[in-house]
């Protein structure tokens, strides 16, 4: 995986639900190639989109009660979380471009997220 923050059942809930800013959960596992495949995207909009976002990486293998608590069936699992509330998800990896026009939508201002 990249160099983000990774996040584990015990960092969780003061990393991810208690940020004053949105941030981007990677659910994924060492197994998935997907998982891997998607990594480095990520760190890319990590370092593109700091001032707006933290991205964070959870293994899914080793958080178990985090990601049944989320009902992740599939990795990888992308999930936006803000003000302690999943405001976007999404299954599987995907294009940059893509990627950044959902990240888009779900941060607008006219959308649910009110910065």
């Amino acid at each position: 995986m990249t160099d983000l923050q990774a996040v584990d059942e015990a960092t969780f809930d003061e990393v991810v639900l208690r940020s004053d800013k949105p941030v981007l959960v990677d659910f994924w596992a060492q197994w998935c190639p997907p998982c891997h495949q998607i990594a480095p995207l990520l760190a890319q909009v990590a370092a593109e989109r700091a001032d707006q976002l933290t991205v964070v990486k959870l293994n899914s293998d080793e958080n178990p009660e985090i990601s049944a608590r989320y009902r992740v069936m599939a990795l990888p699992t992308l999930m936006l979380f803000h003000r302690g509330e999943v405001i976007w998800s999404v299954v599987g990896a995907r294009p940059r471009a893509k990627l950044n026009k959902e990240l888009d939508d779900a941060l607008a201002p006219s959308g649910q997220l009110n910065l």
